[in-house]
């Protein structure tokens, strides 16, 4: 149902100073989905007599509970949220022989994929995920489920049918001219749904998987239709070396991708671990953002993004889970291994780790930069969306404990590292209740 909100408590966001965490203060949403206000108590009641904004529902936090924006995964495999948690005992071409093309040739049942699709995305919800990027699986039924799935559950979502038509086993690769109906098709078939809330993205595995005949039409098509598009960038060593291989002509694995009209201001590119300067200033120039990582990094081997140089060099970053190379679904998690990865990289090299506000600003206000969506969502700005979470660290059962001396940023810091589902017991999303507990 969509209502007249007011939420009264503690409000924490990421804005371009910082994060910002308001004490006993207010934030009202249209019934249209749209955030009203956000400031003071005193603001607020003369903002309602100006404008004669009245909320049908108040809610009112307590000491311990707060509510901050819906957190933004940027790169997430739904069918591989199967076999989530195991098969990382590979480095990643052998891992995708082994446990992915398998489990995802499975997709072409239909019924499998609800089953599967269902339990994916309301894990996601659960965990605070309001907006998600999704690889689906060659099939385009299959991938159309998905979007049903998303649909049914209320979360924003860019779903892309995945493309590949070389160098994959023959129980799962497409023809060329199959893979560029279908996706031409698929994208059709979201537009038509005429969901706010669902676009289609344009999703070549990777140049390994895609002959250039498929490159070059997808650009074609991501030009002539408007579409985002995501892929997989300089993840791994051998894989460099592979596409090094197979495209001789180009001078780098970015070069591929931008020959083939793929690199755009609309393209998200997932991993990018071991871009050279030459590839960070075509994707800055292109407009191209990238995806961080942390868990599938880690969990498959494939090393440790500087995210610190990737800032330096004006890329817009982002944060993803990587399921099921990352063995997490939550992005609480990918925002502690962010954390992580940039302590490593302190410890070799002497740089700054990511401080708890810059490694939220990745999970919210950092995905919406990098999906374009910025002027949409992200944070609590008057006139975006209200996607949002409310937090309860008073739970009993809440995997940490409060106490009295906590400040405000001592209870926000204790559910970034300590924190889960437990503790979001609201998600919003365009000012609609799609979970609560």
């Amino acid at each position: 149902m969509h209502v007249r909100r007011m939420i009264r408590g503690t409000i924490v966001h990421c804005t371009a100073a910082g994060l910002s965490i308001l004490e006993d203060a207010v934030i009202g949403a249209e019934a249209s989905g749209k955030i009203a206000f956000v400031g003071s108590v005193q603001e607020y009641e003369k903002f309602c007599k100006e404008t004669a904004f009245s909320a049908d529902e108040e809610l009112r936090l307590t000491r311990g509970q707060f509510v901050m924006p819906g957190l933004i995964d940027c790169h997430t495999h739904a069918p591989q949220y199967v076999f989530t948690g195991t098969g990382s005992d590979l480095p990643l071409l052998d891992w995708l022989n082994k446990y992915t093309f398998p489990t995802e040739a499975r997709f072409a049942d239909l019924s499998f994929a609800r089953e599967a699709y269902k339990k994916n995305v309301g894990r996601l919800v659960r965990h605070g995920t309001t907006t998600a990027c999704y690889f689906g699986s060659i099939h385009e039924d299959g991938t159309a489920v998905l979007v049903e799935t998303v649909a049914a559950a209320g979360q924003r979502a860019l779903v892309g049918k995945v493309c590949m038509d070389r160098h994959a086993p023959p129980y799962y690769i497409e023809t060329t001219a199959d893979s560029l109906q279908s996706t031409r098709s698929f994208i059709e078939h979201v537009r038509g749904l005429k969901n706010p809330l669902i676009q289609p993205i344009i999703t070549p595995r990777f140049v390994p998987t895609c002959t250039s005949a498929l490159m070059a039409g997808l650009g074609q098509m991501a030009a002539e239709l408007d579409v985002h598009i995501q892929s997989h960038l300089s993840e791994n060593k051998a894989e460099i070396e592979w596409v090094r291989e197979l495209h001789p002509e180009a001078g780098s694995y970015s070069d591929v991708y931008d020959a083939h009209g793929l690199l755009t201001p609309k393209t998200i590119m997932a991993h990018c671990i071991h871009l050279s300067e030459s590839e960070a200033a075509l994707l800055r120039t292109r407009g191209t953002a990238v995806i961080h990582c942390p868990n599938s990094n880690f969990s498959i081997c494939s090393g440790v993004m500087d995210i610190r140089r990737a800032q330096e060099q004006g890329l817009t970053v982002g944060l993803g889970t990587d399921v099921s190379g990352g063995c997490s679904p939550s992005m609480l998690d990918a925002i502690r291994q962010a954390i992580t990865a940039s302590k490593v990289i302190a410890i070799q090299r002497g740089s700054a780790p990511l401080t708890l506000g810059e490694a939220l600003t990745l999970a919210t206000l950092g995905g919406a930069k990098a999906l374009g969506m910025h002027d949409q969502l992200g944070n609590f700005e008057p006139g975006k969306q209200f996607d949002a979470l409310i937090v309860d660290g008073t739970r009993a059962d809440s995997p940490f404990s409060l106490f009295p001396s906590d400040s405000l940023e001592d209870i926000v810091s204790k559910f970034i590292f300590l924190g889960d589902d437990r503790n979001v017991v609201s998600v919003f999303v365009a000012n609609r209740l799609i979970h609560s507990h």
